[in-house]
């Protein structure tokens, strides 16, 4: 079965990038490149990238002139927008989650699927039971509002922490959907 695996940094409080969608705040911060939670273990076992439209529109914008970030694993961005693709290995879907998953498990072969970004198609991976796990890298930082870490109400079960740096990294099990209280009379 394949595993997929919402893999991001978060500010303390809870945004993935400020208002303007910058991600100034985590380019700023040390992190070990080797350390706990590494990209590079990620990427081991990572066959297919699920990315949102302004995560794939950000690093575009801010790799120009690079080759591009994810050669070997086939990447399918998630959007209604008409998006040029970069490199090869890049795919526009339109639509959710559900109606891709043969083929986002078909292109990760024997390995998982990482959700980049952003908190929106994360939780629409979770409602249609597509996310296993959510590795967050917290970063001592504030923002006060921007793009959220995930959209939707949601219970986790935290299962690893560790620091890498600046990061307080935690690892949590998706339990499903956060059922509304009892009304209160």
């Amino acid at each position: 079965m394949t595993a997929y695996t919402y893999y991001t940094a978060s500010t303390i409080d809870g945004f993935l990038a400020d208002p303007n969608d910058s991600l100034d705040w985590l380019l700023s911060q040390p992190i070990d490149d080797d350390g706990p939670f590494s990209i590079a273990e990620l990427m081991a076992g990572t066959g297919t990238i699920a990315m949102g439209a302004t995560t794939y529109e950000w690093l575009v914008e801010h790799t120009a002139g690079e080759p591009w970030s994810y050669p070997e694993q086939q990447t399918f961005v998630f959007t209604h927008r008409d998006l040029a693709p970069v490199h090869p290995t890049v795919t526009r879907l339109a639509g959710p989650p559900a109606e891709h998953r043969a083929r986002l498990e078909d292109a990760a072969g024997d390995r998982g699927v990482w959700v980049v970004g952003g908190g929106g198609l994360a939780a629409q991976f979770a409602a249609a039971g597509m996310l296993d796990e959510m590795i967050v890298s917290y970063a001592p930082v504030t923002l006060g509002s921007g793009r959220s870490l995930f959209t939707e109400p949601f219970d986790f079960e935290l299962l690893d922490t560790a620091r890498n740096r600046a990061f307080a990294i935690a690892r949590y099990r998706v339990v499903g959907a956060r059922k509304a209280a009892p009304s209160q009379r």
